[in-house]
């Protein structure tokens, strides 16, 4: 299982700083700032999360099924929270409307902070 979420940091990780040289050079004079602000958000919170891994995957006093809980939290999280925040800003770009997908935002959000929450309560009740 560390081995999968380890993996899966990288992935994120990666695909993040990908993302983030692609919106910092290829959208610099196609976007507005505010979309460019909107995309380097998603991209911030893909990055903060893909370490947040990293460090799931490393720890060893969380048990299988908690790991389990939260990688599940972090990858819906940043599907709905960062890649909704790609389309929705680069509607310049791909020249489609995804506004009707911007109810997803918040629920990626809620996921993210579900995540850490089961870290929290996790260690909290650890004696």
């Amino acid at each position: 299982m560390e081995k999968k979420i380890i993996l899966t940091a990288g992935f994120f990780g990666m695909s993040a700083v990908i993302l983030g040289a692609f919106g910092a050079h290829a959208f610099k004079n196609v976007l507005t700032a505010e979309q460019l602000v909107s995309f380097e958000t998603g991209v911030k919170y893909q990055m903060y999360h893909a370490l947040f891994l990293l460090f799931l995957g490393m720890n060893t006093h969380l048990p299988l099924k908690t790991k389990k809980t939260i990688l599940t939290l972090i990858i819906l999280g940043i599907i709905f929270f960062s890649g909704s925040i790609y389309l929705l800003s680069t509607k310049a770009v791909t020249g489609i409307d995804f506004k009707a997908i911007g109810i997803v935002t918040p629920i990626g959000g809620s996921l993210l902070i579900a995540a850490w929450a089961v870290l929290t309560f996790n260690f909290f009740k650890k004696k």
